[in-house]
């Protein structure tokens, strides 16, 4: 009777062992599907972006010709070059200008869009896809349309001299063609902005609001101590953003002024193609990617820290 009773114990008990090694066997399986699946992206991403900026750190220490098979060590003399070269100076001071008057404008210029676009009930979806337009189409054709209307004989000289103005070099000048390179590159981007301030706008409760109008807040009070600090993430986020956009400036200007008039619009990103892509030296074209990799790292982490300390306060 003992023995015949063991047996169903026995059995139960091998029924568990073999459930226990399925559930074993099923969690294995799905932690090294789970692996495989974060493994493609890690190796994708070393391969396609770690790898080649590693790379590109080794080859701002060597002399290289695109051409030439060698790649002798000279330590820091590509980046005292560089550092050396007034036109590299100047399209760093210029992308730098790019930097601290295309962030705000655009913030400002998008956020002002979004603020009336929200009070706006009929037509709202056409408004929103007119301003978001530009930013979807091609940099390259909004360029050669800004180059057309802003030639000596374009539309905007035309309308000048019919309203008894005069002429202007436009993209010909050293001291206006920068800003209405800038002004091109605010207007395409706009858009970005808009929609990404309308979803912080959506995301802020009507109830603070109708608080501070109740407590009788002007629509002024309302938007600078209600609106803009509780907008403050996405402002991170919007800064962040156009700031690496405007560091990387190379479609706009190369399109429009090719870098001049005598490079007073010439940025970091177009200086370095014609480094390594005209004068085919890869050696001093890393460097200044190394230079414009380290402005970007630094001008993310001002921004970062700079709001991120007024959104803890």
């Amino acid at each position: 009777m003992e023995r015949a009773s063991s047996v169903p114990a026995i059995a139960g008990r091998r029924r568990l062992g073999l459930r226990r090694a399925a559930r074993f066997g099923y969690r294995t399986k799905r932690r090294a599907f789970i692996c495989g699946g974060l493994l493609l992206p890690l190796l994708y991403f070393v391969g396609v972006r770690l790898y080649p900026i590693l790379y590109s750190f080794d080859v701002s220490f060597r002399e290289w010709e695109l051409l030439s098979p060698e790649k002798p060590f000279v330590g820091l003399a590509n980046y005292e070059s560089l550092l050396g070269d007034p036109d590299f100076l100047r399209s760093v001071a210029n992308t730098l200008y790019y930097v601290a008057a295309g962030v705000p404008a655009q913030l400002a210029t998008g956020l002002a869009v979004a603020l009336l676009l929200r009070r706006i009930g009929r037509l709202r979806g056409l408004y929103r896809a007119a301003y978001f337009i530009p930013y979807i189409t091609s940099i390259v054709a909004v360029s050669w349309v800004f180059r057309w209307i802003l030639m000596k004989n374009g539309v905007l000289n035309g309308l000048l001299l019919k309203l008894g103005l005069d002429a202007q070099p436009l993209l010909y000048s050293t001291s206006q063609a920068i800003h209405l390179v800038l002004a091109t590159m605010v207007w395409q981007s706009v858009g970005f902005q808009m929609l990404v301030f309308l979803a912080g706008l959506e995301n802020i409760p009507k109830e603070y609001e109708e608080a501070a109008s109740i407590d009788g807040a002007g629509a002024w009070r309302r938007f600078f101590g209600v609106t803009l600090p509780l907008l403050r993430p996405v402002v991170l986020f919007s800064a962040v953003i156009a700031g690496i956009g405007y560091l990387q400036s190379f479609a706009q200007v190369l399109n429009m002024t090719s870098g001049g008039p005598l490079n007073s619009t010439s940025s970091i990103v177009l200086r370095v193609y014609d480094m390594a892509f005209k004068s085919f030296d890869m050696g001093r074209a890393s460097a200044a990617t190394v230079i414009l990799f380290v402005l970007i790292l630094a001008l993310t982490l001002i921004q970062w820290k700079a709001l991120n300390r007024k959104i803890e306060h």
